[in-house]
């Protein structure tokens, strides 16, 4: 016997659709996790499938389930530098402000990270800049500590716009 929780991760790590909607017409919880907490949806999208993670929406999956150490989806897409996979996850409701263990969110990974067009998109859709991690920093005190200067830029013009 296979364990179908194995078998639906890799799948997803693989971004095989076909499969994948195979597995998923068969009943498989889209929403199972894995020893770390992964979903098969937090897989494809930090593995950047698109249509692997449209599939999985479409079966039911949450977008704002978390891993073992808080990460969301939308959080491994800002950290990677996905914006297809972020605009997919936020059209279809992902929390922009949920905070992992430490407090960080998608603006502050995509901050860290240089993602600055995932900064872009995320302000665009409304993640707030004023939210902090565990230490009390914000996303403009993580980018400055980074030197991020496209970043500071754009939270900077968009403070003033809000």
């Amino acid at each position: 016997m296979y364990n179908t929780t194995a078998l639906l991760m890799n799948t997803a790590r693989l971004g095989n659709v076909a499969e994948l909607k195979e597995l998923l017409g068969t009943g498989i919880d889209p929403n199972a996790h894995d020893e770390k907490g992964f979903t098969p949806l937090i897989i494809a999208c930090y593995h950047n499938h698109l249509k692997a993670a449209e599939a999985l929406i479409e079966s039911g999956a949450d977008v704002n389930a978390v891993d073992n150490g808080g990460n969301t989806a939308l959080m491994g897409a800002s950290f990677k530098g996905y914006p297809e996979i972020a605009q997919l996850l936020i059209d279809k409701g992902a929390d922009l402000n949920r905070q992992h263990g430490n407090g960080g969110t998608a603006l502050m990974f995509a901050a860290i990270f240089g993602r600055n067009d995932l900064v872009s998109l995320l302000l665009d859709a409304g993640a707030d800049q004023k939210v902090t991690d565990s230490r009390g920093l914000t996303v403009f005190d993580l980018a400055a500590q980074q030197d991020n200067k496209g970043a500071l830029n754009m939270l900077s013009n968009y403070s003033t716009r809000s």
